[in-house]
């Protein structure tokens, strides 16, 4: 059985989905934009929109009593692949401020997200 996933601390759903479930063992979260949750507001800059998508995905899995650590796999959508070197920099520092493991990973080019962002962001964690 599964149960949603709520947290002020990344945006609401959009459209009919969660921002996340919890399956008992495993976390999966919908996919995360660089909203910021308590301002509404989408910063110009790669790095501080996939900052934001990951902090969103963190806060949803802190929601279900999880850390980043847990996280085991994620997916990136980007607008832009020549943003790739920029979104594996911030990527890679935010793991390693949280002393966690890099999860597997997916990054795919994608013609259009949400709100004109330039990134999108989903993980799934795992409850050990």
């Amino acid at each position: 059985m599964s149960r949603e996933i709520s947290t002020e601390n990344a945006p609401a759903a959009i459209g009919p989905y969660v921002q996340g479930v919890d399956l008992g063992g495993m976390i999966i979260t919908s996919g995360q934009i660089p909203v910021d949750p308590k301002t509404g507001t989408v910063a110009d800059e790669i790095a501080a929109q996939t900052r934001q998508s990951l902090e969103n995905v963190r806060a949803i899995v802190e929601a279900a009593g999880l850390q980043v650590g847990d996280i085991v796999k994620t997916t990136v959508f980007v607008k832009d692949l020549n943003d790739f070197a920029t979104v594996n920099a911030t990527y890679e520092a935010f793991f390693s401020e949280h002393n966690a493991s890099f999860p597997a990973r997916s990054c795919v080019e994608v013609a259009r997200l949400p709100k004109d962002v330039n990134i999108e962001i989903e993980a799934i964690a795992l409850r050990r």
